[in-house]
């Protein structure tokens, strides 16, 4: 599905992605506030929501936590926020990715595509194939270069996680929370060593990973 909301404050940025996105073969629905974005997205079934934090009505992420009581529509921030805690409040909120103003117009659609590559992946065989190494989530099983892989529970964990999120930021916060539960999300350390241990044993190249990304200060990325 191409329908896009665009929800922004700003008529200068709501036109010029409207006419970007337009010109890109998307169908563009543009909002400037949280309210009125609220309703266009209970009156149309977008495929994706571009979002701006810094509403004049009520808070970017609180209309992400409205969204999420009844959709799964992909949620795309894009703010002038630069401060990581508004990154990690919006991702935890629910938004799939985060693309910070001032932008390249070239990341911001590739960021576009890939929330709408994963709403179509969601349905797809469960088996993630990278040039490294193949996880078969059915089988709970990963191989590379055709021999299998052990891992310990706690890694797969975290690789079944970012898995079934390829290109999504996933904060720290979420991961620590599903693997470890709530009482641990400040214990960051446990999250390095263990994507430490991923890396050694299925990136050809652990100090200069391609698969497993950090962004530092807010989580984890899985590149295919």
């Amino acid at each position: 599905m191409n329908d896009v909301l665009v929800v922004d404050d700003d008529p200068h940025i709501l036109k010029g992605l409207k006419m970007t996105l337009k010109a890109h073969g998307y169908t563009v629905v543009t909002a400037p506030d949280g309210e009125s974005a609220l309703r266009s997205a209970a009156e149309h079934p977008f495929g994706v929501i571009v979002l701006d934090l810094g509403l004049p009505d009520i808070d970017g992420t609180t209309v992400i936590t409205r969204l999420r009581r009844w959709t799964l529509v992909p949620i795309l921030v894009l703010s002038a926020r630069h401060d990581s805690d508004d990154k990690v409040r919006a991702l935890d909120a629910g938004a799939d990715d985060y693309v910070t103003k001032p932008f390249e117009l070239d990341e911001f659609l590739a960021r576009l595509r890939a929330v709408q590559r994963r709403t179509i992946q969601a349905d797809e065989a469960p088996v993630v194939t990278t040039e490294s190494f193949t996880v078969d989530l059915a089988m709970r099983r990963v191989q590379r270069n055709g021999q299998d892989v052990r891992l310990t529970p706690t890694e797969w964990g975290i690789l079944e996680i970012l898995v079934r999120n390829p290109e999504k930021l996933i904060t720290q916060q979420q991961l620590l929370t599903q693997i470890w539960g709530p009482t641990y999300t400040k214990e960051a350390n446990y999250l390095r060593v263990y994507l430490a241990q991923l890396r050694r044993k299925l990136e050809p190249e652990p100090g200069n990973p391609r698969h497993f990304l950090t962004e530092a200060g807010i989580g984890y990325r899985f590149q295919p």
